[in-house]
């Protein structure tokens, strides 16, 4: 069973959505480790009240790439397969990448390459889009800029706010993760010039 090494700094609903996938039998993979940078992120909690194992590995005040040795050690440990970003708000070290070569799988708010960065939501909000969404994409050195897995196109509506728009975005970041992981761990793929290939 593949491994899985969720990395977050918050709330971590995407890493609930898998793990309801896995729980529900429909992703063939198993959590190995949830880890936060954050001790008090409530995804840490959530973890913990689903049995499984949580580690909480603070970052504040340490050198990114220490903090990032720590953080490859820390799931090596665990054995895991696959690092999965779930919210977690540091830009990864290009040491870090390294280790886990396309084994890194990060979701972003926008239909990238657009809206990189932070606020992503609030950036194609006010620039006025009529199509927003999200993107699962394997992550490299530059930011939000991997081959891309999966897309879900979010139309904005005329009574839309950025918080509005966020949440309905967030509903298909849920759907498209698991997805996203599910054909990667089941079906063949190659990236060409920056495609992802299936099948």
């Amino acid at each position: 069973m593949t491994r899985l090494g969720v990395v977050l700094s918050g709330r971590g609903s995407n890493f609930l959505a898998i793990a309801d996938q896995i729980q529900q039998g429909t992703l063939p993979a198993e959590i190995a480790v949830v880890i936060s940078n954050r001790p008090d992120a409530p995804g840490l909690a959530a973890a913990r009240e689903r049995g499984l194992a949580a580690v909480s590995l603070p970052s504040k005040g340490v050198d990114r790439e220490e903090y990032d040795r720590q953080l490859a050690a820390a799931l090596r440990e665990h054995g895991v397969d696959w690092v999965v970003l779930a919210g977690y708000m540091r830009i990864l070290s290009a040491g870090f990448i390294r280790e886990f070569p396309q084994r890194i799988l990060n979701i972003h708010p926008s239909l990238l390459p657009a809206f990189t960065g932070l606020d992503a939501q609030h950036q194609a909000f006010d620039y006025g889009v009529k199509i927003a969404g999200c993107t699962v994409h394997f992550v490299d050195e530059e930011l939000d800029h991997g081959p891309i897995v999966l897309q879900a196109a979010v139309p904005v509506e005329g009574d839309d706010t950025p918080a509005t728009l966020a949440e309905r975005i967030l509903r298909e970041e849920h759907r498209i993760y698991s997805e996203a992981l599910g054909l990667l761990l089941t079906k063949p793929w190659r990236i060409v010039n920056r495609r992802v290939v299936l099948g």
